[in-house]
């Protein structure tokens, strides 16, 4: 009787130990921000919500009180469009999506430093990402053979682009949307980078060195590949998209990798969700909780991708995780927060 009762205590109190996520049902959707704005890049960074968007807009969101500041960066006549932003535990970091590549970074009394400019007729920068408060990377479309990759190792101070003797060929006209700021995944040492061509550039060593898988996400059309990607861990992850042009289409547009990307499969393959900007990863669901959202409206998977619930129609770019439950979507004129129930 003393063993009986001894078991029932320890499994009473690992039971309560075990965290179990109830899955989603509906989400709220509150308006933060509203302007005449695209809005394809956002950051959560040390309570507060940054962003930059087009018209060489950017600015930050306190997510307690929701009070909104914003500023504008020209470059001579040049109003940016912004759709790469990144963060270090410092600096806010923002890229502009086409010639000239602008680059900037938290200078001194809250002005924005200029770090990195490249000018080209083919320069077209998508997404930034940092491993850490002194290591990230920028990556655009192809030139002279490969991706753009530009590198930072000393926090952001300067930056420099790999040759493509550093770095897997590219295929014909290969590139990444710059739909939503998540061409890039970070876990660790570990980083992954999503392409149109539907293929994924993985480095295991921030950065040092590179390889390249395919995914069975369809790649036929320009309009078509890999819009968004995110990793759980190391080894979990989706990569989502299909084409901007057949919102509808929900065929070859999801894949999971449980092998650290080297191996991707598709997932509700020709079920919803159809086309998404964006995926992530839903925190502390051990990588299956994911909500994936575009202009299409709002989706969630309680299964790792397998089955998908639309939870809203509402229509996004972007989203950030600040919880289990709380999110921040951009979009369209505007930046929401999500509370998912």
């Amino acid at each position: 009787m003393r063993i009986l009762c001894l078991l029932l205590v320890v499994f009473t109190f690992s039971c309560r130990d075990i965290e179990v996520h109830q899955p989603f049902t509906s989400v709220e959707i509150t308006a933060v921000l509203e302007d005449s704005l695209s809005i394809r890049a956002i950051e959560i960074m040390d309570g507060s919500l940054a962003f930059a968007a087009n018209k060489g807009v950017f600015g930050s969101i306190d997510m307690k009180t929701h009070t909104i500041r914003k500023g504008v960066q020209a470059y001579d006549s040049i109003l940016p469009e912004f759709r790469a932003v990144g963060h270090t535990s410092t600096d806010f970091f923002m890229l502009s999506v086409a010639n000239p590549a602008l680059l900037y970074k938290t200078g001194e009394e809250g002005r924005m430093e200029l770090v990195y400019t490249e000018s080209d007729s083919l320069v077209f920068y998508d997404a930034m990402k940092f491993w850490n408060d002194q290591e990230g990377l920028a990556v655009g479309d192809s030139m002279k053979g490969c991706m753009s990759v530009i590198i930072t190792r000393d926090g952001g101070n300067s930056w420099s682009k790999l040759d493509c003797q550093s770095f897997p060929e590219s295929e014909d006209g290969e590139g990444a949307f710059a739909a939503s700021n998540t061409n890039i995944a970070i876990v660790g040492e570990h980083c992954w980078v999503a392409s149109t061509a539907s293929r994924v550039y993985y480095s295991p060593d921030k950065g040092r060195s590179w390889e390249v898988y395919q995914t069975p996400i369809v790649k036929e059309a320009p309009t078509q590949g890999i819009y968004s990607i995110d990793f759980y861990d190391e080894n979990i992850g989706i990569a989502i998209g299909g084409d901007y042009t057949s919102p509808d289409n929900n065929l070859s547009n999801k894949a999971i990798t449980s092998d650290g990307g080297h191996s991707w499969q598709l997932v509700a393959d020709g079920q919803d969700p159809e086309y998404k900007s964006c995926v992530q990863f839903v925190p502390g669901t051990g990588g299956q909780g994911i909500v994936a959202i575009g202009f299409t409206g709002i989706s969630y998977s309680a299964d790792g991708g397998n089955n998908w619930t639309a939870l809203s129609e509402e229509s996004f770019y972007t989203l950030r995780f600040l919880n289990d439950s709380i999110a921040y979507a951009a979009g369209r004129n505007r930046i929401s927060r999500l509370s998912f129930k």
